[in-house]
This record gives C-alpha cells, sequence and structure tokens, in this order.
C-alpha cells in the first residue's frame, strides 16, 4: 500500500526524522491555513499523488501552466495561484500514464536552504535476505539517469538486525557527510531502520536527502509503501489508504481477496499463481498480443469468487479477449469452470474466451465447460490457448 509524500513524512517525523513543517492542502479553504501557519519566506507547493516524477511532470489542463508538479512561491499570493492551478487538474510524469493522475491533495512547506541533495533508499534485499540501503551523491530528480549512466554512484549495503555504528559509519562515507552532517547521519540511519521494521514498510525512498548550508541534515522527500499482508498490525497506517488513487477495479478485487493488476494491452488473463500469471503473460506477448490486465484467484477460492474475478476482468474496457488459464492443485478445475461459467451469463460475454484447465479434476471442468453451449473455445496447453487467445483477438 502506497501513501502520500506528506504522510509518509508525518509517519517518519513519530520516530524522530527531521523534516520540513508543513500542511496538507484538501481544498482551497486549506491553503490560507497554510499560508498563515508557515512563516515564509519561501514556501513549496506539492502536489500529492502517488506517483513519482512530479517535479519534472506537466498539467494536461493549460490553465495549470507549464511548471510541474512541484512549485516555490516566494510570496503568499503565489502560493494560492499556485494551489489553484493544481487542485483538480491532471499531473503527467514519467510513472503515470498518458491521462495522468488527478491532483486531489496538497502539501505545502517551508522551503530550505540546500546545499547539497542526496539520495537514500531502503528495501528488502531478496538476494541478501536483509534490508538495504541504497545511497548515493547525486540525489534530486535525475536520480534514474545517475542509476543508467553511471551506475557506480549508487552503492547498496544490507544490514543485518539493525544499523550499528559500523553500518552507519559506512553511509555516512558513501554519502560523504562530515561535520555536523556526519553527526546528524550516525542518528539519523538507524532511526530509519526503527521507522521501516516497525511499521512494515516494503520500500522507503528519500529523494533527496538534503544537507542544509547549516550542515543539518533534512527529508525533503519521502516516498513509502507498505507490506499489504501486514497491514493487520498497523490499523494507523491502514486509516492512511487514499482510494482515489488506486484503480477502481483493484480496490473491488482487494474486497473479494484477489490480486488484480491493470496493464494496458487487450487479452485479460485469469490464473491462479504469481508464477503462472507470468507465464501466461509472458506467451501472450511472444504471439504478439499484450495483456490487459491478470487477476490471480488463488488456491482457495469458489465459484462466486471466480466470477466475481471474471467480471472485474471484463470491467475494462480495453479487454478484447479472455484467457483463462489455472492450473489445478489446491484449486479444482471444476470449481473453476463453474464460476467461468456463471460468470459468462451474467455479464452476456461478447469477447473472445479461451479456457485451459489442468490438474484436480480436470475432466470434469473440461466436461462442464463442454456442457454448457457456451462460445468458450477450449485449449490443450498454454502454448495452444496463448495462440488460441491471440488468433481470436486479431479475428482470425
Amino acid at each position: 500500500m502506497n501513501i502520500h509524500e506528506y504522510q509518509a513524512k508525518a509517519v517518519l517525523k513519530s520516530f524522530g526524522v527531521p523534516v520540513a513543517d508543513g500542511v496538507p492542502v484538501l481544498t482551497l479553504d486549506d491553503v490560507q491555513t497554510a499560508i498563515d501557519t508557515l512563516p515564509g519566506p519561501l514556501w513549496v507547493v506539492k502536489s500529492q499523488i502517488h506517483a513519482g516524477g512530479r517535479g519534472k511532470g506537466k498539467f494536461i489542463e493549460a490553465e495549470a501552466g507549464e511548471k510541474g508538479g512541484v512549485r516555490l512561491a516566494f510570496n503568499k499570493d503565489d502560493v494560492m495561484a499556485h494551489a489553484k492551478a493544481m487542485l483538480g487538474n491532471h499531473l503527467v510524469t514519467a510513472q503515470t500514464s498518458a491521462a495522468g493522475k488527478q491532483v486531489n491533495r496538497l502539501y505545502v512547506e517551508d522551503g530550505a536552504d540546500i546545499d547539497r541533495e542526496l539520495y537514500l533508499s531502503m528495501l528488502v534485499d531478496r538476494a541478501s535476505g536483509k534490508i538495504a540501503f541504497v545511497a548515493s551523491t547525486e540525489g534530486g530528480m535525475d536520480i534514474e539517469e545517475v542509476a543508467h549512466n553511471t551506475p557506480e554512484k549508487i552503492i547498496t549495503l544490507p544490514v543485518d538486525g539493525g544499523v550499528d555504528e559500523a553500518a552507519a559509519s559506512k553511509l555516512c562515507d558513501a554519502l560523504k557527510l562530515d561535520g555536523k552532517a556526519r553527526a546528524d547521519g550516525m542518528e539519523l540511519f538507524p532511526t530509519l531502520y526503527k521507522a521501516f521494521t516497525g511499521k512494515d514498510m516494503a520500500m522507503l525512498e528519500i529523494n533527496p536527502l538534503i544537507v542544509m548550508k547549516s550542515g543539518d541534515l533534512r527529508v525533503l522527500d519521502a516516498k513509502v509503501s507498505f507490506d499489504e499482508n501486514a497491514l493487520f498490525r498497523h490499523p494507523d497506517i491502514l486509516e492512511l489508504r487514499d482510494t482515489t488513487e488506486e484503480d477502481e477495479k483493484e480496490i473491488e478485487a482487494s474486497e473479494w481477496d484477489l490480486a488484480y493488476i491493470a496493464l494496458e494491452g487487450t487479452i485479460g488473463c485469469m490464473v491462479n499463481g504469481a508464477g503462472l500469471a507470468m507465464a501466461t503473460m509472458d506467451i501472450i506477448k511472444l504471439y504478439g498480443e499484450e495483456p490487459a490486465n491478470f487477476c490471480d484467484v488463488g488456491g482457495g477460492a469458489d465459484a462466486e469468487k471466480v466470477a466475481a474475478a471474471f467480471k472485474i476482468i471484463m470491467k475494462d474496457p480495453g479487454v478484447k479477449g479472455i484467457l483463462v488459464n489455472i492450473f489445478g492443485g489446491i484449486m479444482k478445475c471444476d470449481v473453476i469452470a463453474e464460476g467461468v461459467i456463471q460468470a459468462v451469463k451474467e455479464t452476456n460475454l461478447a469477447v473472445p474466451l479461451v479456457v485451459r484447465l489442468e490438474g484436480t479434476n480436470v475432466e470434469k471442468g473440461k466436461a462442464i465447460i463442454a456442457a454448457s453451449d457456451l462460445n468458450v473455445i477450449p485449449a490443450d496447453d498454454l502454448d495452444d490457448a496463448a495462440q488460441k487467445i491471440v488468433a481470436a483477438v486479431r479475428g482470425a
């Protein structure tokens, strides 16, 4: 689960991480509160969307101007003008679709006297089985280019069980911190580890982490995502969820305990298991088409849940055909077949449907589909299924 920058900073601040003062803005009425609360003389008005690259982003609407989703204001009138330009308009960044994301929230923050911009993030390093820090002296809006062109400027440091003095010192060395900034770093890095593990974060990105001209370290931007499997331990974090930033189909899928991911192709995929989902999407691409989405029904779904998954897939207007690819282990093929038939009848399916079943009760499942008298194309294996759905979508 992702949260907004201002929410991430509030979480970090609760652990003692140094962040600037700021005021969240949900309506234009809140802008005046921000102006009155923050002393200036520099304010930063930030669009709050679940996507990176806001500073380089552009608004679709002409009245929003060309200044991007993060703007400096040197007087109170500019704060209000920027807020009016941003709120309700669609911001396009490198991490959004061409349609962008509507800006429903802003964050007005105190300006900072910046000396250097650094990059710091934390994630779960699957290779080492540890939490790892990723650090670079080249922080700011061009970090992606740094990673691509000069990867040697980015270091990764796995840590085990916490950040001791030696690990903190290595991070300070990697970021070339000295004096007051080094002293701050020796305190900051263990604190970030405590926040990361204490709140079951999946990723924490601080870009930039700044060294101020006073020598102090400050978190200038923060992006945080949480392990959804651990949210039951953190009701305070769950309350921060902003469903307006999520695909309605993904929200509905979560209510059924389904894993749904929206993509941009033409073929909807119903699968059970992440590995099978990847294989299904790969073979669709191999034969020249693109997946429109995939919905993982997991291992214990009943016919009603399968039908719900089918309906969610069909809500995507880009779907021109559906491939059901199920390997029945715990999940039985006859249950899948009953759910598919139920959904086809209820949705008056008007696009091609290819079904490949294998595993437990596979013959029962095939018999259910064959006896339905519905326009369902059976497939013998995954390769056969992929070729058939691609041909059907193309009208062959």
